[in-house]
């Protein structure tokens, strides 16, 4: 493991980050509530974290290390990231341009021009805005803030790793959402092969997926319900090798899967999620991933940036 990312570099930076992120909670839930199997798991509610996903604790780490230009910070993000980095750059005054897609949900856009940050759409895909994030970058000078492939968001996103272990040290298992694989890969670091972690993705978008079945990142789908989060073009260089030594192979979950794990969520917990945020729980609930007697899970509802719940 590079030692830029080892377990006392991650504490240090939690320690930087912790007065501007919320400690978020676990609930303990049956399976056998929801429609699923009869067993239990543990769910990490970091859908509840400042902007609605763990996004919130890369962009504080890039924030809170780097210099910062007078022409401020850009990033390209499906929403999540945007939203984070834009919630970010508020709490800390300085001025923040924004790339999204086509695919970016109303609500995640909404959220980052609340924010106040300048919201610009760049292409139909992931890929587009951060070419079009990345023009802006050489134009203007403002300091990019990569969704997942940059040292400081895998070290902020690591932070998550050391939360749920302080929450639950008895854990076995970790299910864990991937798309660009700025969070497993961060987390990886974090457990160094202390627990399994199961990689979890739509079949939309099989990054990792076929990540493992080449040796190395290569150009993947990129569709499906999830694909304003979970949906980028190829899994970062950074956290590859992370995965190959310390993350099991990714479990492919339906859109219906997806969907179904939304609902039950919502009907049977009141817990809100977006599609890539309840991606792990598909594979519980759905049987894709069905533990050993002896294993303590834990699964990590990751996002709830969603307009799915509406209140009359």
């Amino acid at each position: 493991m590079p030692n830029a990312l080892s377990a006392e570099r991650i504490a240090e930076i939690e320690g930087l980050i912790r007065p501007y992120i919320r400690r978020t909670p676990m609930m303990s839930v049956d399976m056998q509530d929801f429609g699923g199997a009869p067993f239990k798991v543990d769910l990490k509610l970091e859908c509840l974290q400042h902007s609605g996903s763990f996004k919130a604790r890369g962009a504080f780490s890039h924030l809170l290390t780097r210099q910062v230009p007078a022409a401020g910070i850009v990033a390209a993000s499906g929403g999540n990231h945007g939203a984070a980095v834009a919630y970010a750059a508020s709490r800390l005054g300085v001025p923040a341009t924004i790339f999204v897609p086509a695919v970016t949900s109303p609500a995640k856009a909404q959220k980052i021009r609340a924010y106040g940050a300048s919201l610009v759409i760049g292409g139909e895909r992931y890929s587009d805005a951060l070419a079009a994030s990345e023009t802006h970058e050489r134009a203007t000078g403002a300091l990019a803030v990569h969704a997942y492939d940059q040292l400081e968001t895998l070290l902020g996103q690591a932070t998550l790793g050391k939360e749920i272990e302080e929450d639950m040290p008895a854990m076995t298992t970790l299910l864990v959402a991937v798309g660009g694989g700025g969070l497993v890969g961060g987390i990886a670091a974090w457990f160094g092969g202390r627990v399994k972690i199961v990689a979890v993705e739509s079949d939309g978008a099989p990054t990792l997926y076929e990540a493992f079945r080449a040796g190395r990142p290569v150009d993947a789908p990129a569709g499906g319900i999830a694909a304003d989060s979970l949906a980028p073009k190829r899994v970062g260089e950074l956290m590859f090798p992370l995965a190959q030594q310390f993350v099991q192979p990714p479990v492919l979950v339906t859109d219906d899967e997806i969907r179904t794990a939304q609902k039950a969520l919502w009907e049977g917990a009141r817990v809100v999620a977006e599609p890539g945020g309840a991606a792990a729980f598909a594979a519980a609930l759905s049987g894709k991933y069905v533990p050993a007697r002896n294993e303590r899970v834990c699964v990590l509802v990751c996002g709830a940036n969603t307009t799915a719940v509406k209140f009359d």
